[in-house]
C-alpha cells in the first residue's frame, strides 16, 4: 500500500519558498550579470588586467571558500538568522559596489558580496527543506529552488544587457538592494527559525583548512582551463588537495566538526552528492564551449549569445520542476537514469553536426535530461541528513556543485584544447581560438582569412569531441544512478 508522508504545507510555506527562491535567483544572477558590464566599468575605473580579473572572479571564489563554514554556522545559530544577516550584508555590499570610485573599492565590495552569498546559499536550501515536511511537496519546492538557481545564471547576461542599455554599470549591482530588502521583510514575516542541536563553537583551524583547501583548488582548476601547461596551476590544485586531506583528518577528531563525515555513511547522501558533482562537470565544460562557440565562431555579441543560451537554461528550469512530479510515481533512480539517457541523445545531436539551430537544440535536450540530477539530487542530499545537519548538508551539496563546474571547465577544457592544438597547423593559431583571432588582426587579409577559417574549424571540432565525451559521461552516470539509488522508492511513499 502507498502512503504519503507527514502533513502538507499551506500557503504560508509556499510564500516563504517565494522569498527563498528570490534570494537564490539573485545570487545566481549576480554570478554572471557582471559579464557585459566589464567594458563599462573598465572605462570608468581604469583597472589593470589583474585587477579586472579579480573583479570578475573574487565573488565566486569567496562563495566557494566560505560556503562550508557558513553551512555549519547556520546549524549552530539558526538558518533564518544567518539568512537575514547575509541578506543585510549583501544589500550593503551591493550599494558599495554600485557606487565604487576605485577598483580596489569594487574588489573589496565583491569580496563582501561573495561572503554574504555564502551565508545565504546553504541557508536557503536548508530552510526550503524545513518548510515542507511532506516529501512530495518538499521535492517540488527543491525543484523550484534548483530552477531559480539554473535560470538565474542564464538570465545574468540578459539582465545585465538590458540594464546597461538605460543605466550606468553600477545598476547591475544596485538591483540587489531592493531584492534583499524584500528577502529581509519576507524572511521576518514568513520563515520559521530552524537551528540544529549543535551548539559548539566553530573550530578556527577547521575554517582555515577549509579555505586553504577550496580556494587554491578552485583557482588552480580555473587556471588549468585557460592554460593546461601552467605548473603553478597544478601546484595550486595539489596544495588544495593536501589541505583538504588535513581538513578531513581534523574533522574525524572533533566532537563538533565543521563537516560531519558520518553523513557519508548514508548511501543516499554519498551517491546523490557524487552524481550531482559529476553532472556539474559535464554542465560546466559544455557551457564553456558552447558560449565560446556562439561568440567566437558564430560572431554573436555577448547579449545575443546569452539569449541563445537562455534556451537550454529554460529547459533546465522546466526539467527541474517536472522531475519531482515524475519521481512521485517512479523510483528516483529510474527518473535520473532516464533523464541522463535523454541527455546523451542530446549530445549525440550535437556530435552529428549542423548549424546554430541544431547545436542549440541538441544542448537544450541534453540540459533537459540533466535537470533531474539537480532537482532530485539536492533533495536526496538534504533529506538524507538529520535535521540538525541540514545546513551543513546543503553547503556540501552546493560546494560539490561548484567544484564540479570548476573541474568540468578544467578537464573538458583540456580535452578541447588538445583537439584544437592537434588540428591547427598555423604558427599563429596559438592554443585557443581567441589567440588565433587576435593574431589574425595583425596579418594581411589573405593569411588572416585562412587562419580564422582553420582556427574556427578546429574549435568546432573540439566542441564536437567535448560533446561526445559528455555523452559517454552522462551514460556512465545513468548506470551509476540505477545502481547506487535503486533502493529508493518513489517520493512520498513508504
Amino acid at each position: 500500500m502507498t502512503m504519503t508522508t507527514s502533513s502538507r504545507a499551506g500557503a504560508r510555506a509556499w510564500l516563504g519558498l517565494g522569498v527563498l527562491a528570490l534570494a537564490t535567483l539573485l545570487l545566481a544572477v549576480d554570478n554572471t550579470v557582471l559579464m557585459l558590464a566589464l567594458p563599462h566599468l573598465a572605462a570608468d575605473l581604469d583597472p589593470s588586467a589583474t585587477e579586472l580579473l579579480w573583479v570578475t572572479d573574487v565573488y565566486g571564489f569567496m562563495m566557494a571558500g566560505f560556503i562550508i563554514t557558513m553551512g555549519s554556522v547556520g546549524d549552530r545559530i539558526g538558518r533564518r538568522r544567518l539568512l537575514l544577516i547575509g541578506a543585510a550584508a549583501f544589500a550593503a555590499a551591493s550599494l558599495v559596489a554600485a557606487y565604487s570610485t576605485t577598483t580596489a573599492m569594487l574588489i573589496a565590495a565583491r569580496v563582501l558580496l561573495g561572503i554574504a552569498g555564502a551565508t545565504i546559499s546553504p541557508s536557503t536550501l536548508a530552510l526550503v527543506a524545513g518548510l515542507f515536511s511532506d516529501a512530495r511537496q518538499r521535492a517540488l519546492a527543491i525543484g523550484v529552488f534548483t530552477a531559480c538557481f539554473m535560470g538565474g545564471a542564464a538570465l545574468g547576461p540578459v539582465i545585465g544587457g538590458l540594464l546597461l542599455q538605460h543605466f550606468w554599470w553600477g545598476s547591475v549591482f544596485l538591483m540587489g538592494v531592493p531584492i534583499m530588502v524584500v528577502v529581509l521583510v519576507g524572511g521576518l514575516l514568513l520563515l520559521p527559525e530552524t537551528a540544529g542541536e549543535g551548539s559548539g563553537r566553530l573550530d578556527p583551524a577547521s575554517v582555515a583548512l577549509s579555505l586553504a583547501a577550496i580556494l587554491p583548488l578552485v583557482h588552480g582548476l580555473k587556471e588549468l582551463a585557460d592554460d593546461p601547461a601552467q605548473p603553478v596551476a597544478y601546484a595550486a590544485v595539489a596544495a588544495g588537495l593536501g589541505f583538504g586531506w588535513a581538513f578531513i583528518r581534523r574533522q574525524r577528531g572533533l566532537a563538533e566538526p565543521l563537516v560531519d563525515l558520518r553523513l557519508f555513511g548514508n548511501r543516499s547522501f554519498s551517491a546523490a552528492l557524487l552524481i550531482l558533482a559529476l553532472a556539474m562537470v559535464v554542465q560546466g565544460g559544455v557551457y564553456l564551449f558552447v558560449s565560446q562557440h556562439l561568440q567566437l565562431v558564430e560572431g554573436l555579441s555577448p547579449l545575443a549569445a546569452g539569449l541563445w543560451m537562455a534556451v537550454p537554461a529554460l529547459a533546465l528550469v522546466v526539467g527541474s520542476l517536472v522531475a519531482p512530479v515524475i519521481a512521485g510515481r517512479f523510483r528516483p533512480a529510474l527518473v535520473v537514469a532516464a533523464g541522463l539517457a535523454v541527455s546523451a541523445a542530446g549530445f549525440a545531436v550535437v556530435v552529428a553536426g549542423g548549424g546554430l539551430g541544431t547545436l542549440i537544440a541538441g544542448v537544450t535536450v541534453a540540459f533537459l535530461g540533466m535537470a533531474p540530477v539537480g532537482a532530485l539530487g539536492l533533495g536526496l542530499i538534504v533529506g538524507a541528513a538529520p535535521p540538525e545537519r541540514s545546513g551543513s548538508a546543503s553547503a556540501m551539496a552546493e560546494c560539490g556543485g561548484e567544484l564540479g563546474i570548476a573541474l568540468g571547465i578544467a578537464l573538458l577544457g583540456s580535452v578541447g584544447t588538445a583537439v584544437y592544438g592537434g588540428l591547427v597547423t598555423s604558427p599563429h593559431a596559438g592554443s585557443a581560438l581567441s589567440e588565433a583571432l587576435a593574431a589574425a588582426a595583425t596579418l594581411p587579409p589573405g593569411p588572416a582569412a585562412e587562419l580564422v577559417a582553420q582556427a574556427k574549424a578546429a574549435f568546432t571540432q573540439s566542441l564536437l569531441v567535448v560533446a561526445g565525451v559528455s555523452g559517454v559521461l552522462v551514460l556512465a552516470l545513468a548506470a551509476a544512478a540505477m545502481t547506487l539509488l535503486r533502493h529508493l522508492r518513489p517520493i512520498g511513499t513508504e
